[in-house]
């Protein structure tokens, strides 16, 4: 029989028990190993069971064993010890204290997925992950952080595979009655609720489910209420699931939905509104287009509106590829903003505008999510300084006449939660040979030379031991689920050695990651791992978007390959990739490998976290390797840049593979002292620590996100609201007298002295520009002398830029600038003048995409 109704049953604790609640509500325990620990003590059997949640091992015990629990006087002091230390971590002023007054008193992050735990299966790669450690080291710092995005009923999917090893979804419905949330309620105590409109007169309703991270509350919009029809139930079924049509909607509730929920959130609690929204990723930006509402609700027209908005509103991209951005159809966005259902005060033509690709190359049939939120967010970045520049090429034609560096696209490179990824064992090493703040606050690494080999080596040991054990554990389980009997599978018992290089590759498999680049050539493989003096094995595992199926097929050829007996004990692929499975595959592999097709990889944080864990990455120089690799802390993969035929080049970056493990890696690994340690390779993963450790934390990337973009845009914000939102009102009336008057503005002419036929380093020249600027003020523009070396097409690569300033006036518009700079490059060398608009509301002198060169 099945049941017309499912809910669960949450326990009542004993009084003495009471802060267990609280301890078990606040995913704080996810990233706390004494609150983790003190759980498993309660019932280590059980907490196995639960996979380790301390909110369901409550609800598994008994009513006895809490009882008796109740009773220990011993167990009850470490209970109301972690409720204190709990309440000490909410409570102390944190990093961000010290900022003083100008610091925003709250910033809303949205993001379409948030990887915080495995008992909280809202995430499918690395956007969530990245997303999770953000809000957890905000919590770190005390960053006031409310992150917003939606509560999927059956989260991603979970994997498995089928006897010919194809990928198998299914969807296990989550009951958020036992997920570590808690529901919004209004004071009479119904849930608290937010709609969104839809077209035909539908209203797509959601209830507000609160995860607390930490210091940060999270808020996840759930479509399955009772108010809404069969159709808008399912809009928040799953992650990333459904046409374009079920997409529109969850992005339309993310963003629209999520702002009206953060209202709601305040009402409710009293905590201040946002004073900066950081869209991560273009899936939630029509939280800039509700936001835009409210502002023309209050006197403000939509330009103004804009500007207002824009002037406090980050966004970060994380797609090295345009067929990553989610594009709609014109006509999709027409339907559901215009026609009976339009935004009030918010005109569909006007939105249609700031999603359209009305560039050279762009689809005047689509609207574009990422173009959409560049244009809403006075600040953006890319996630590494290459993506970032690989962003700023993506998206020039948003600022034409800006020369690719100058586009106002920065970096801030990832970073990972140490807490969350270093393994215990990592940090009680650190803790004994070098102080407790390596953990906490990030400090240290350079004293990680202070660790004795024996204690590296023997650490790393035990880890890769863990891993092996996780692996045939999973490895067995997957064969039982693809048909296979408990008689046939005695052989998953000694699969892999804990006394063997392992290298680790896991990660999301689209096309371009090149889950099967190691496989090129087969029988070399098989050289590798089967070496009789220097084996290697290989731990691999990863996910397809249900709806790819050319990542299907390179996942099924990987099995394939690794269900060989002769190479099975040496490689496995592991299904069902997810936060549990990585903690201890990060922490277990003595090499990270990494193939991307470069330069499509947005920054790969798996290999970061292997890092902390005194592993070495193996890696293509792309993403955050390209800028921090320096031929000490591993391996970078030669490319093969410049060939076209694609199979070609896979030939070879893969022969410069299997040379690299064969030659470097393995060689390096197996090269043992009189000791019987590998000393240059201990030698590795201490520089690795030392050079990597400061830089890849994630407590790093959200300081460089508070002082670099949330600082700023928290000015730029009041500053526009500031005296009935005067600051925004005059910035939209001088951006619309630069427009109109742009037309008028030229260079006429440009002398210059100060070097002769022979210039020299040190000598001065001095530029005198010519400008007419029609109706404009010399107050409205800058001038500017931009100099640099120039190639024999005398292309300018501008090393720098020098402001001339006004010097007298002819009239009729006409003016002459001056300036002057001095030689500082030998070589072929040359500049320009132009002519950019200014203003203090700017952030950058290219923002209106307007400028004239000489």
């Amino acid at each position: 029989m099945r049941a017309i109704r499912r809910f669960t049953v949450r326990t009542v604790l004993p009084a003495p028990l009471a802060p267990l609640g609280d301890l078990a509500s606040n995913l704080r325990w996810s990233w706390h190993k004494p609150t983790r620990d003190l759980f498993e003590s309660m019932d280590p059997a059980a907490w196995v069971a639960v996979h380790r949640e301390p909110g369901a091992l409550l609800g598994a015990l008994s009513t006895e064993r809490l009882d008796a629990l109740a009773q220990d006087a011993r167990f009850v002091e470490r209970v109301r010890a972690a409720a204190a230390d709990l309440q000490a971590y909410l409570s102390r002023p944190g990093w961000y204290a010290g900022l003083g007054a100008e610091a925003p008193a709250a910033i809303a992050y949205f993001s379409m997925e948030f990887g915080i735990t495995g008992a909280l299966p809202q995430y499918s790669g690395g956007l969530g992950i990245l997303a999770g450690d953000h809000l957890k080291s905000a919590s770190d710092l005390a960053v006031p952080v409310v992150g917003v995005g939606l509560f999927y009923a059956t989260g991603y999917f979970t994997q498995s595979l089928s006897r010919d090893g194809w990928q198998q979804e299914t969807y296990p419905v989550l009951d958020p009655d036992g997920l570590p949330l808690s529901l919004l309620r209004e004071g009479d105590g119904s849930p608290a609720k937010v709609s969104v409109d839809l077209p035909g007169g539908r209203r797509l309703h959601a209830q507000v489910w609160k995860a607390q991270v930490g210091r940060v509350p999270l808020l996840l919009l759930d479509s399955d209420v009772e108010d809404n029809d069969e159709a808008a139930r399912g809009v928040t079924d799953r992650l990333y699931g459904g046409g374009g049509e079920h997409r529109l909607q969850q992005e339309l509730l993310c963003g629209i939905g999520g702002v009206r929920a953060l209202r709601l959130w305040s009402r409710l609690t009293g905590a201040p509104e946002p004073e900066v929204y950081h869209t991560n990723e273009g899936h939630a930006g029509f939280l800039s287009v509700e936001r835009i509402r409210e502002q023309v609700e209050r006197g403000l027209t939509f330009e103004e509106a804009l500007e207002a908005v824009r002037a406090a509103t980050v966004f970060t991209t994380h797609t090295p590829v345009p067929a990553g951005i989610d594009r709609f159809g014109r006509d999709q966005i027409g339907l559901y903003f215009g026609g009976d259902n339009p935004l009030p005060g918010v005109p569909v033509e006007r939105i249609l505008a700031l999603g359209a690709e009305d560039y050279p190359g762009g689809d005047p049939n689509v609207f574009n999510m990422a173009v959409m939120g560049l244009r809403l967010a006075q600040r953006a970045n890319g996630v590494s300084q290459l993506h970032g520049a690989v962003s700023r090429g993506m998206f020039d034609g948003l600022w034409p006449g800006f020369d690719d560096p100058e586009v106002p696209i920065s970096s801030i490179t990832n970073g990972v939660h140490a807490p969350t990824w270093v393994a215990p064992e990592v940090f009680a090493m650190g803790k004994q040979y070098i102080g407790p703040e390596l953990p906490r606050e990030g400090l240290g690494f350079e004293k990680v030379g202070q660790v004795p080999d024996e204690e590296i080596w023997r650490t790393r040991r035990v880890l890769r031991g863990r891993l092996v054990d996780d692996a045939r554990r999973r490895l067995k389980l997957s064969w039982l689920q693809r048909g296979a009997s408990e008689a046939e599978l005695a052989w998953t018992k000694d699969v892999l050695d804990p006394d063997v290089l392992t290298i680790g590759f896991a990660r999301r498999v689209p096309t371009y990651k090149r889950l099967t680049l190691m496989l090129r050539d087969p029988e070399r493989l098989k050289s590798l791992l089967l070496h009789p003096q220097r084996p290697v094995q290989l731990v691999i595992a990863g996910k397809s978007h249900p709806a790819d199926e050319t990542g299907k097929r390179l996942i099924q050829q990987m099995v394939r390959f690794a269900d060989d007996p002769a190479v099975r004990h040496r490689i496995v692929f592991l299904p069902n990739y997810d936060i549990t499975m990585a903690l201890s595959l990060y922490p277990g592999c003595d090499v990270w490998l990494n193939n991307p097709l470069r330069p499509f990889e947005a920054c790969g944080t798996s290999g970061m976290k292997a890092a902390l864990n005194g592993g070495l990455n193996l890696s293509i120089l792309d993403g955050w390797w390209d800028e921090w690799f320096d031929g000490g802390n591993g391996w970078a993969i030669p490319t093969a840049d410049g060939v076209d035929d694609p199979d070609h080049r896979d030939d070879l970056e893969a022969a410069a593979l299997y040379d690299l493990v064969e030659n470097s890696v393995a060689a390096r690994f197996y090269d043992r002292d009189e000791r019987g340690l590998p000393a240059r390779w201990l030698e590795m993963v201490r520089h690795t620590l030392a050079s990597l450790g400061p830089k890849v934390l994630a407590s790093r990337m959200v300081t460089d996100y508070v002082e670099q973009l949330y600082l700023p845009a928290a000015r730029a914000g009041r500053s526009a609201l500031a005296s009935s939102a005067a600051g925004a009102r005059e910035l939209a009336r001088w951006k619309a007298s630069v427009r109109d008057a742009w037309s008028g503005v030229r260079v006429d002419h440009v002398e210059s002295s100060g070097v002769g036929d022979s210039a020299q380093i040190g000598d001065v020249v001095h530029v005198r520009g010519f400008v007419s600027l029609g109706d404009l003020d010399v107050e409205d523009v800058e001038v500017q002398v931009v100099h640099g070396r120039v190639s024999e097409s005398d292309e300018l690569r501008p090393s720098g830029t020098v402001r001339l300033a006004p010097a007298e006036s002819f009239g009729n518009g006409r003016h002459r600038f001056e300036g002057q700079f001095t030689l500082r490059q030998t070589g072929p060398f040359g500049y320009t003048v132009r002519v950019l608009p200014r203003h203090a509301g700017l952030a950058t002198a290219a923002e209106l995409g307007l400028v004239v060169n000489a």
